[in-house]
């Protein structure tokens, strides 16, 4: 019995070594996946709402290649340089939504640990600055120090949807939960626990806006307060997240061919993320969260049914 042998394509023979060697690039970079200008925008419109909405944007950048059959795109170098890419979109968006809020916290904040501890009482928005600050330290220190670990344990389809369910219910059953408390009722205790919350976010198909603004309601919160405070909380976690990735993209170096999809993968991120805001900003003030619950689940359903059934 003789050994099948797969056919291979055949390319004429270059001339020079300098010309093979042309070629053979050539020919290795058309044989790799890459993203297609189409792929970037689908992927930073997604990127945009779903990291806003409390709906998961790590779980939906896991399940859209998935549900598509996009394969890897291009390999873990590709990926990571674009993941970067989308947040510094992201980023882009929340910055410019809270803009005004953000210089007033970053002005006071700087002169809150100058001023003498007879001012501080009266100096609301520095202090309220720094407990901002310490709601990031807990995902921050946990994400830079088992990052590798989570990457490896942590994501796929089945458990991004029974995260979707599962804090979907969290969210359902804080959002319930009635508050009137502001920004300027923020404790300590209130940031530990926020900050808390949020190293949940690590596991993709949690919502780092969904699981923070779970914990602010549960813990008193108003709606709208709780949905303005997700906001601002998110821009170190956000920037973190992109310069993490950044340092390694630039150790590595930009994949090939990748420019073009990162500036359309950073704007569709930048445009759907401010437009996310405001909406969300406009529900919370006269609605719950109910629809991104159901929303949740009914993915969730829909992914665990393809899972499981081996139809993707």
């Amino acid at each position: 019995m003789t050994a099948s042998r797969v056919s291979r394509p055949k390319f004429p023979a270059p001339k020079t070594n300098m010309c093979f060697q042309g070629y053979a690039r050539c020919c290795e970079l058309a044989s790799l996946m890459t993203m297609e200008w189409w792929q970037a925008l689908i992927l930073g419109v997604v990127q945009g709402l779903t990291e806003f909405f409390p709906i998961s944007s790590s779980g939906h950048l896991e399940l859209v290649p998935w549900l598509f059959g996009w394969g890897d795109l291009g390999g873990e170098a590709v990926g990571t340089a674009f993941d970067a890419s989308l947040h510094l979109g992201t980023l882009a968006a929340v910055v410019f939504a809270t803009r005004r809020q953000l210089w007033s916290l970053m002005r006071e904040g700087v002169k809150y640990p100058f001023a003498a501890r007879s001012e501080r009482a009266t100096q609301a928005t520095g202090r309220l600055a720094w407990l901002y600050v310490l709601t990031a330290v807990p995902a921050a220190v946990v994400g830079a120090l088992f990052d590798d670990v989570i990457s490896e344990a942590l994501g796929g389809p089945v458990i991004v949807a029974f995260s979707l369910i599962v804090f979907g219910a969290v969210l359902w059953w804080a959002d319930r939960r009635s508050g009137a408390r502001s920004a300027t009722d923020l404790g300590v205790r209130d940031a530990w626990l926020i900050g808390a919350a949020q190293v949940l976010a690590l596991n993709p198909g949690t919502s780092r806006s969904g699981i923070t603004i779970s914990a602010m309601r549960a813990l008193g919160f108003a709606r709208t307060e709780a949905v303005q405070m997700s906001f601002v909380i998110g821009v170190p976690i956000i920037a973190g997240a992109g310069v993490w990735k950044t340092v390694g993209l630039i150790v590595d170096g930009l994949p090939d061919g990748l420019g073009q999809a990162m500036v359309i993968g950073i704007t569709a991120a930048a445009v759907t993320g401010w437009l996310a805001i405001n909406a969300l900003q406009r529900l919370a003030a006269r609605s719950n969260f109910n629809a991104f619950v159901v929303y949740r689940v009914v993915l969730a359903l829909v992914v665990l049914n393809l899972a499981l059934t081996g139809l993707r």
